[in-house]
């Protein structure tokens, strides 16, 4: 069985997951230089990020960005 998307680094991924793999990677601080929004920035939390990430597509955007450019520099 070969997979549908083999050169989407987004595909079976979560939001969840994207966001964890990030603050692993960079760091609340740095994600927060990074991708300027209040939710990484002020009283930053999983929870909270994702709420506004759902309702937010242009800082989705941003986060699955920042995200495929982290893959690359691994």
């Amino acid at each position: 069985m070969t997979p549908q998307q083999p050169n989407n680094p987004l595909h079976g991924k979560t939001l969840e997951a994207i966001l964890n793999e990030l603050v692993d990677y960079y760091g609340w601080d740095e994600l927060g230089d990074r991708i300027r929004i209040n939710c990484f920035q002020s009283n930053p939390s999983i929870k909270s990020s994702l709420t506004f990430l759902r309702k937010t597509p242009w800082a989705r955007q941003k986060v699955e960005d920042l995200y495929v450019r982290m893959l690359r520099r691994r």
